[in-house]
């Protein structure tokens, strides 16, 4: 099967509960049903972030594959980097079914998992027999259990882990499904996990580039705080952004089911927070661009607004595998008609 003949199948699922649906689609991807991308990516896409060399700048966000059972067939699709997670120390189930809700007038989700996935054993176990070299860049994104949880003690630990298997590892403190999470990029906080997560970095053989990933939902003064925090603490970029509790107009039925909101409702605001990030951050930090990315224009707005990455999830789920190679594509397309030789040369142009 090609990407192009999975994505036109995906209709059949959209009869399922979006959950279910999920489920039936990375168990597919998993056996390689998806196919492969048989493009080859324009050399204006090759991208150098944190040390590592991308052949395209289009991720797929966590959340997506949280157990990373799918890791190897997604990379195959033609993504730059698949970042998998969220992962806890322990298995947790979540928060109670229905939790995933689509909105299709609105081409949007909106979710409230909890950090539902297996823990860091089977994580690990997975990533062990992954084949190396990877055919792309691999991120490992961490999180807390809802129970029990001690983050100034979890989060180093779970860098420690996956520390050996991840090119680099995101820190999320931002969804918006897990009580108290998202009082963790609070100044003081967020400081002290990141020197614990810096202790523990100093007696690891392998260190990967540290992210932290954080949420649409913070006022503007809140942001300088968190980028000083981050730099003086060895973090090497920042994901902007995770989902919304915002409610901006909806039309769809499911639009007032709790959680997080992600899609095209979160292009507008996530975009104009990463372009504050990038004024406030100066080039001293890398960005990761997410949210409400369906087309190469708005990827490639993200990258202008101070993006030198983008992540996609929303818009595969609905688009299909087809997706990473046509925004590869339409991305180069748009950076060469502008002038630009390299996707670093347009980053940050409109912000």
């Amino acid at each position: 099967m090609t990407p192009a003949l999975a994505s036109a199948l995906m209709p059949l699922l959209r009869g399922l509960d979006a959950e279910t649906a999920h489920g039936i689609a990375l168990k597919a991807l998993a056996a390689g049903l998806a196919g492969r991308d048989s493009g080859r990516d324009d050399p204006v896409l090759a991208t150098e972030a944190f040390g590592l060399s991308f052949r395209n700048p289009i991720g797929l966000a966590a959340g997506f594959d949280k157990d990373a059972v799918a890791v190897l067939p997604l990379m195959r699709l033609g993504f730059g980097f698949v970042e998998a997670g969220t992962v806890t120390p322990r298995p947790q189930p979540g928060n109670p079914r229905p939790r995933l809700f689509r909105l299709v007038e609105d081409a949007a989700v909106i979710n409230r998992m909890g950090f539902n996935n297996g823990g860091l054993d089977g994580y690990l176990a997975r990533l062990r027999d992954l084949p190396r070299p990877l055919p792309a860049v691999f991120g490992a994104n961490v999180g807390i259990n809802k129970d029990g949880a001690e983050p100034e003690r979890d989060y180093p630990a779970l860098y420690a882990a996956v520390a050996p298997f991840a090119d680099y590892v995101t820190v999320n403190i931002s969804s918006p499904n897990t009580p108290g999470l998202r009082d963790l990029q609070g100044e003081e906080r967020l400081a002290a996990i990141l020197d614990a997560i810096a202790a523990r970095r100093a007696s690891l053989p392998r260190t990967p580039p540290l992210l932290v990933k954080i949420a649409p939902d913070l006022a503007d003064d809140a942001l300088g705080p968190i980028v000083n925090t981050c730099l003086t603490r060895g973090v090497a970029g920042l994901i902007v952004s995770n989902t919304t509790i915002a409610r901006p107009p909806l039309k769809s039925a499911h639009a007032r089911e709790a959680g997080g909101l992600s899609g095209a409702p979160l292009f507008g605001p996530s975009t104009e927070m990463l372009r504050k990030v990038f004024r406030i951050a100066r080039g001293r930090l890398v960005l990761i661009g997410v949210g409400g990315i369906a087309t190469a224009e708005q990827a490639y707005a993200k990258i202008r607004a101070g993006a030198s990455l983008v992540q996609l999830y929303t818009g595969f789920a609905y688009a299909g595998p087809v997706l990473p190679r046509r925004l590869a594509d339409g991305l180069a397309a748009l950076l060469k008609r502008d002038g630009f030789t390299s996707v670093a040369d347009a980053v940050g142009k409109d912000a």
